[in-house]
């Protein structure tokens, strides 16, 4: 085993493990995926350690449990159409991708858009189309998804998401405000129906061009 295979191995058993990321399926998806293709070069130290890495433009990638467990409680069976809203390195969207049938991603900065799809084409990862937009509006022409899933954090979930879900289907983002974030999984449930389900605790940075509320209070 080589020294970027041992590493994954150490980051599957030793940290996405113990985080309750335990289906046979989503392991399988982890421990084949090179993760040093989505870190950049100077970074390479960092691949497999549970840290946020900077990404450019004062980007990170968040470390790989947060992103193992987001996968893995989507739930996803390989037939489904999901919306990553957040690429960053793309790392998330080929995660995703290894349980569903289409991916589509959403990330504001043209830069890093451009280093997604390259670090996707480098794992061979095809089935992802990686967009340049504001991912608060989701994607209303691609619409219903299956699932989607927040790679960073927000203080809200918009309703023009939660309206993109197909019925039964599914969004995952981490909400809420700093030190206090928790990983919500919302369903609809019917045409005008969603609920909310608490997971687990987390911090994440923000996603950009999602709207804060006022602190100050009136």
């Amino acid at each position: 085993m080589n020294t970027q295979a041992q590493a994954r191995f150490n980051m599957v058993e030793q940290q996405i493990r113990p985080w309750q990321v335990l289906d046979k399926a989503a392991l399988n998806v982890l421990s084949q995926l090179p993760r040093e293709l989505f870190v950049p070069q100077a970074y390479q130290a960092l691949a497999y350690t549970d840290t946020e890495v900077p990404l450019a433009n004062g980007h990170s990638m968040l470390p790989p449990r947060v992103d193992a467990r987001l996968m893995h409680d989507l739930e996803l069976t390989g037939t489904e159409k999901v919306l990553v809203i957040g690429v960053g390195s793309g790392y998330l969207c080929a995660l995703v991708a290894g349980r569903a049938q289409r991916v589509i991603g959403l990330e504001m900065d043209t830069e890093l858009a451009a280093t997604a799809r390259d670090n996707l084409q480098r794992a061979g990862v095809s089935h992802v189309d990686v967009r340049v937009a504001n991912g608060n509006q989701g994607a209303a022409g691609d619409a219903p998804f299956d699932a989607i899933v927040l790679g960073g954090s927000v203080a809200e979930v918009p309703q023009a998401l939660l309206q993109q879900l197909k019925v039964g289907g599914r969004l995952l983002a981490i909400v809420g405000q700093d030190p206090v974030m928790c990983a919500t999984l919302f369903t609809r449930t019917g045409d005008a129906a969603w609920n909310s389900k608490a997971l687990w605790d987390t911090t994440a940075p923000r996603l950009q061009g999602f709207t804060e509320p006022s602190r100050f209070q009136f």
